[in-house]
Order: structure tokens, then sequence, then C-alpha cells
């Protein structure tokens, strides 16, 4: 194939790629999200201790909303963003987890992250669960062992 031949090819691939790029719809993001200009989190706190329980509202980029540490947050979230991985990703099945109880509290986390929707909960009934949890720290509150600050 000559030079001018690859060229060409090359050119139409790149602008089949557009148009096609054009026709597939990116997600929706949260409208206070898109009005803020970033990432939009909800996270629910049950069970963790008086000073942990609630509802709080998290805005990435710019770092904002009634969560207690909203740069800290977003950095813990954003630490573990990376292409093509979920940070909100539960733990492997049939994973291999300590048999550790870290208490009852749980959390759920909703809204827009990296421009895709997010609806995930955390607990701590055993040592993978209470890894995924610290790794959000402190997007989500710091617990000791038994499930209290």
């Amino acid at each position: 194939m000559s030079k001018v031949t690859r060229l060409t090819a090359a050119r139409l691939l790149g602008a089949a790629a557009l148009s096609l790029a054009a026709l597939v719809p990116l997600p929706a993001a949260h409208p206070a999200a898109a009005a803020s200009g970033g990432d939009h989190l909800t996270v629910t706190v049950r069970d963790a201790g008086a000073d942990a329980d609630g509802t709080y509202e998290l805005y990435c980029n710019p770092d904002g909303g009634s969560h207690p540490d909203p740069a800290g947050a977003c950095a813990a979230v954003e630490r573990d963003t990376q292409w093509g991985q979920d940070p909100f990703a539960p733990a492997p099945k049939g994973g291999v987890c300590t048999m550790q109880y870290g208490g009852p509290a749980t959390a759920r986390v909703t809204g827009t992250w990296a421009g895709r929707p997010v609806d995930t909960t955390y607990d701590r009934r055993d040592g993978c669960a209470i890894s995924r949890w610290d790794r959000m720290v402190p997007l989500l509150p710091a617990l000791g062992s038994a499930g209290r600050s």
C-alpha cells in the first residue's frame, strides 16, 4: 500500500470514528454536578456513631458541599480513579477475606463520578469489606475495629 493510500485510509477511519462518537450519547450528569462543573456524590452513613451518621452532599472539581471534609473525600475517590477501573467496585467475589467484624456501620454512595452514575453500598462485615471501606476514608468516616470512631 502506498503512503498516499495509507494516509487516505487513516483519514477515512478517523472521520468514521468521529461520526460514530457523535452518535453515542454521553451519560447525563447530575443537574447539580453539571451546574457546579464537577462531580457530585451523596453519602449516607448509618450505624457508625452519632458523630458520623448522616447524609452528606459532596461536590468535586471544585470541592464543596455539606461533607465534613470535601477536599479529603474528593482526593480519596480521585486516588482510586483509574482508566478502565471503577473506584466504587465491590470486593471481588470469591476472594479470601479475614473473618473479622468491623461493626454495624453501612454507607450508600450515589451520584455521578467522572461522568458515570454511582450507586453502591459499603459495610464492614468482613476483612474485605473493611478494607474496601477504609480505602474510601475520608469519603466514608474512619472507624475503629469495633465500627466506632
